[in-house]
């Protein structure tokens, strides 16, 4: 399958979600530490341990709306 960067975030509920973002398809986050803030849109499935976010960047094929992440002022799309 394609590759993904993925990483874990806390949000300000406490909640913790996965986000696997497909590094074939769009930029990964270069240097993303421990702590550092990112905004992020696409397609969210609950699962027993918080869930995960994939489609966080454009769909070629055109069948889902675009997402993104953003860091450090840049948006990886």
């Amino acid at each position: 399958g394609s590759r993904h960067q993925k990483f874990i975030l806390e949000l300000a509920s406490g909640q913790t979600i996965l986000i696997a973002h497909n590094i074939d398809l769009a930029p990964r986050i270069p240097d993303l530490r421990d702590g550092e803030s990112v905004s992020f849109y696409g397609e969210y499935e609950w699962n027993e341990r918080g869930g995960v976010v994939h489609w966080t960047h454009h769909d070629p094929q055109g069948r889902h709306v675009d997402g993104w992440l953003k860091h450090d002022g840049k948006t990886f799309q």
